[in-house]
């Protein structure tokens, strides 16, 4: 099974389409955001032919974010725990850096997946895989946009700029 990971996507529809385009073109099976959708609006494209997940992050204050993403799709909240192809994900925005190393080294993850930063993360600390996509560039973060697909049946993680 092939997980596609975004996050920070701010309302930046040439990102967020860019970013379901490959997706699609790497048949990916599900898409987790990990936060900073904003607006219902720039949740739409992510109604494709996968599997959406979303939590909230500190940018998504839209009333109608949760209406929008639930009409195609999960949001989750603040946090998700997912287990998709036997692999157990732990979801979560990443405000709190002390939260994420506490959900890295509970160990009772396989991938936990963050945002946030703006900043690629792939870090292996024992069984457990931590993620960060990237996000829109911002000054002193990653200066591309970038997504990752994880195949989660070999635990590879491909980072893609958009």
């Amino acid at each position: 099974m092939k997980l596609g990971v975004v996050s920070d996507t701010h309302d930046n529809l040439d990102h967020v389409e860019a970013a379901v385009s490959h997706f699609e073109s790497e048949g990916v099976d599900a898409v987790v955001h990990c936060g900073d959708i904003v607006a219902p609006f720039s949740a739409a494209p992510f109604e494709a032919a996968f599997d959406f997940h979303a939590v909230r992050g500190n940018n998504d204050g839209e009333w109608a974010l949760r209406e929008a993403v639930d009409s195609f799709g999960t949001y989750h909240g603040d946090f998700a725990h997912l287990t998709l192809d036997g692999q157990e994900i732990a979801v979560y925005h990443g405000t709190e850096a002390g939260l994420v190393d506490a959900l890295v080294d509970s160990g009772t993850y396989d991938f936990v997946l963050r945002g946030h930063t703006h900043e690629r993360v792939v870090e292996h600390r024992g069984k457990t895989t931590h993620i960060n996509p990237g996000g829109l560039p911002i000054p002193g973060a990653d200066d591309e946009f970038h997504v990752a697909v994880v195949d989660l049946d070999t635990g590879n993680v491909a980072s893609r700029s958009l």
